[in-house]
């Protein structure tokens, strides 16, 4: 097993991992080439970040450029299991669940992308690939550290609709008193709802939104609940709530609405791919009636912006994907192809 890597077990408790084994480094795997291979091969580990938080990661095998995969706030590297054996065909796989989500730990420092970065590079450590060698892919806010990763030397970086509330001026036809005052309330519902604790049996609800959501999407509902149990935590009281608690969701949050996507995005000096969406999400219960007015403005004023810096950064690809933000799961095959073709095109 590779230095700083152990199989995976209950997240923030070093002391019980097991003592490296040669047999078990990733290095030594065999190469995986098909995806029925990449399937069967899956393994999981842990890996130590820099301030010591347990990394839950997933290795798919497979040869060729190393690519990282990473999900979105408050999910869990099991979005990414239609889509990693297609991309482990050609390229080294490995996925992670970022700090404070799935099966890592929640870390003793507040969550910043900063330090999701920085965990990024540990696990590429771990591996034995510098991230100067690596692509890092990311959906949602995964994808806004895959981007910030090119500032601390990525070969490359995809963004899959990772963009957050955006600026005011980026709402078409709003006025920008207007749009600051609803994204304070949309901040004020997301904090809110991160993280809430729910009764045990109240779990069955849970899983019925998911497949209810699975429907509409036309997904396997069995992707949808892998997701909910890895992401499932549990107070001290019994009751349970969905990683990230309360707090990281919080600072999570914080974390996007501080972040300058556009001003990082006009800096980058080597190759990045940003998706967007192409379809409107479904609707989402309890949010306020005039939220999906809100988003059909941000979702023009992000479509102008994008074909802007597409024609005026050389080192920017945009693409559009005919899904919703749930593009992994929706088309899966679509998103290793192009993946697959931008990591060919940034060799």
């Amino acid at each position: 097993m590779a230095e700083g890597m152990t199989e995976e077990v209950p997240q923030d408790r070093p002391q019980d991992r097991p003592q490296d084994r040669p047999q078990d480094r990733p290095q030594d795997r065999p190469k995986e080439t098909t995806q029925e291979m990449a399937r069967e091969a899956v393994e999981d580990f842990c890996v130590a970040g820099d301030d010591g938080v347990s990394l839950a990661v997933r290795d798919y095998g497979g040869d060729g450029p190393t690519v990282l995969l990473l999900h979105g706030a408050g999910r869990t590297l099991a979005d990414w299991e239609p889509v990693a054996p297609l991309l482990a065909v050609r390229h080294r796989v490995v996925a992670m669940d970022l700090r404070a989500h799935g099966r890592s730990g929640d870390g003793t420092v507040p969550w910043t992308f900063e330090k999701a970065a920085g965990d990024a590079a540990a696990v590429l450590d771990a591996y034995g690939t510098a991230m100067a060698d690596a692509v890092v892919v990311g959906h949602s806010m995964g994808g806004m550290v895959a981007a910030l990763c090119l500032e601390r030397g990525a070969r490359a970086a995809v963004n899959l609709d990772g963009h957050g509330m955006g600026r005011p001026e980026q709402y078409a036809g709003l006025e920008a008193g207007y749009v600051t005052q609803r994204l304070a309330e949309a901040r004020k519902f997301a904090d809110e709802a991160g993280g809430r604790p729910f009764p045990a049996e109240a779990l069955d609800g849970v899983l019925g939104y998911q497949a209810a959501m699975a429907g509409q999407l036309g997904i396997a509902y069995a992707l949808l609940e892998a997701g909910v149990r890895r992401s499932l935590g549990e107070t001290p009281d019994g009751q349970l709530f969905l990683r990230p608690g309360r707090e990281r969701a919080r600072e999570a949050q914080e974390a996007m609405a501080g972040l300058d996507l556009f001003a990082l995005y006009r800096r980058v000096t080597r190759p990045l791919l940003i998706a967007r969406a192409l379809r409107p999400n479904p609707p989402v219960p309890g949010v306020p009636p005039w939220f999906d007015a809100l988003m059909a403005a941000y979702t023009e004023g992000l479509r102008r912006d994008l074909d802007e810096l597409a024609r005026t950064q050389e080192r920017v690809t945009v693409a559009g994907v005919d899904a919703t933000h749930a593009m992994l799961l929706e088309r899966p095959a679509e998103i290793a192809a192009l993946v697959t073709r931008f990591v060919a095109a940034s060799a």
